[in-house]
């Protein structure tokens, strides 16, 4: 048997039965009676419990993890307003699943608390984390951060940040029955299965970099010791009164700000959201003060050639095994970039691992996983902006 997978999607606007529907077909396609995890990815348009519930009565409450999302990815392309589920069974690998703190009460104890439930439950030593977690509450770099106390820095962390359809207002997590607000669950695997993991943006730098010479989190409050947004101001000649809260953040979709950061080939992407009335930028996650960063560019050819990459890195890093199920963390300013044309980043991805292997993400607000998708040395950090594709094989 070894890994059997299968992925469900439905769009009914009955909260419940839309759950019930995607898990009862991913059931179904994966052609397994019980299966050992769940795995779900809703709109907030839905009633989150009732979705939750529906898919427990279908899954004859098989443990499960899941969030909110801008979207949901599968086998048919990208998707708004439903529920997608992936089911998954086997012999050779196991899940240990388990939940953290409330990112709200401190980002870096949540994920902590993530990683001890999970290796105190797990029977045997875990190969990888899956995380799903809020950070509209809290610092996603910090979030990783947490998991690496407790396993170590060089552990495979991949997973997503969840979303709530572009609101930027609240998401939530989902835990077995539970919908959990500002939180963060997980699944560890462990046993006898492969591992391949594409990690790439696609976005190039714009002239030459710039220092960060004053910073605290994820405010940039100076660079080059000028206000932060002059790093906008210089490229596209607005002023900082007409870079204010939307207007940056849609900028930022197409000119995000890069990091340079050891061990990867390319930078690290960050995404300015908001402009203060002093001219400092917040972002998704920190740049660090001393970080030297780039305005960034991206487009949609070089963004479908860096999904394209990430898949064929995944591919490769089975040695030789095909994938029985793929999961895809791919950021919302991505499917905003490709508008309409979304389904051709899901098609190249497709036409590396293939059309008929059972696929299921989801538009994040961030992404965790090991930088350049390295996991012979892995070093798992949080990003923006950047596909990141996990592919399981036997």
């Amino acid at each position: 048997m070894a890994i059997q997978a299968g992925v469900g999607l439905s769009n009914n606007k009955d909260a419940r039965q839309a759950g019930y529907e995607a898990c009862s077909l991913a059931i179904k396609k994966a052609g397994i009676e019980k299966p050992d995890l769940v795995i779900a990815f809703s709109s907030v348009g839905l009633n989150q419990d009732e979705v939750v519930g529906g898919i427990n009565e279908a899954s004859g409450k098989t443990p499960l993890i899941g969030c909110s999302d801008a979207g949901q990815i599968t086998n048919e392309g990208p998707n708004k307003g439903g529920v997608s589920v992936m089911a998954i069974k086997s012999d050779s690998m196991k899940f240990t699943t388990g939940m953290g703190g409330q990112i709200a009460n401190g980002a870096r104890e949540a994920g902590a608390a993530l990683a001890s439930d999970i290796s105190g439950k797990a029977a045997e030593p875990m190969e990888l984390l899956i995380m799903l977690t809020d950070v509209l509450k809290g610092n996603g770099a910090d979030i990783v951060r947490g998991v690496q106390d407790v396993l170590g820095k060089n552990f495979i962390i991949v997973g997503g940040a969840a979303g709530d359809d572009f609101l930027f207002k609240e998401t939530s997590v989902y835990y077995y029955d539970q919908v959990l607000p500002s939180s963060i669950v997980g699944a560890g695997l462990s046993g006898k299965f492969s591992v391949g993991i594409g990690v790439r943006h696609g976005w190039t730098p714009i002239g030459l970099p710039q220092k960060v010479t004053k910073s605290s989190g994820a405010v940039i409050e100076e660079i080059e010791g000028k206000p932060a947004v002059s790093i906008y101001e210089q490229y596209f000649g607005k002023k900082a009164e007409e870079l204010k809260s939307e207007p940056l953040a849609i900028l930022a979709i197409t000119y995000p700000l890069g990091m340079s950061v050891e061990g990867s080939d390319e930078l690290l992407i960050r995404d300015p959201i908001t402009v203060d009335e002093k001219g400092a930028i917040t972002c998704a996650a920190e740049i660090p003060q001393g970080s030297e960063v780039h305005l960034m560019i991206g487009s949609k050819e070089n963004a479908i050639a860096a999904a394209k990459d990430a898949a064929q890195k995944a591919l490769e890093q089975l040695g030789g095994s095909r994938p029985k199920a793929v999961i895809v963390f791919n950021c919302i300013a991505r499917n905003k970039l490709f508008g309409k044309d979304a389904g051709e980043e899901i098609q190249a991805i497709q036409s590396i691992l293939g059309v008929n292997v059972p696929l299921i993400g989801f538009y994040t607000y961030g992404e965790q996983a090991p930088i350049g998708g390295d996991i012979s040395r892995p070093l798992s950090c949080f990003h923006n902006e950047t596909v990141v594709i996990l592919a399981l094989g036997e």
